[in-house]
């Protein structure tokens, strides 16, 4: 079947980019360039609405990266991201969120 995403899907400079098949995205995703959406143990990403994620970014496995989340350039991102955060760093972690900045990456 192959990777799904929602209307208003863009990929910004999409030299590079990696999407597993089985990756779910919803409305007005963005992808810089080199990113990669990869399956891990038969899992994939799934990503929300209106996601912007960085140059050299990875999301591995089964994670889900919120509505409106930004993922920062070269982040590695092994867990679930909520809704409005930002995740950064290898492993990513989160620098802002509606929780605040210590509410740490979900399982």
């Amino acid at each position: 079947r192959g990777a799904d995403f929602g209307p208003g899907f863009v990929l910004i400079h999409s030299l590079g980019v990696v999407i597993n098949a089985s990756v779910r995205g919803g409305a007005h995703v963005k992808l810089e360039h080199q990113v990669t959406l990869g399956a891990e143990k038969g899992r994939s990403p799934v990503l929300g609405d209106d996601v912007f994620v960085g140059a050299g970014a990875k999301i591995l496995g089964g994670v889900r990266i919120g509505h409106r989340a930004k993922v920062g350039a070269n982040a590695v991102v092994l867990q679930d991201v909520p809704d409005g955060a930002t995740a950064v760093g290898v492993p990513a972690r989160l620098v802002s969120s509606p929780s605040g900045p210590d509410a740490g990456l979900t399982s």
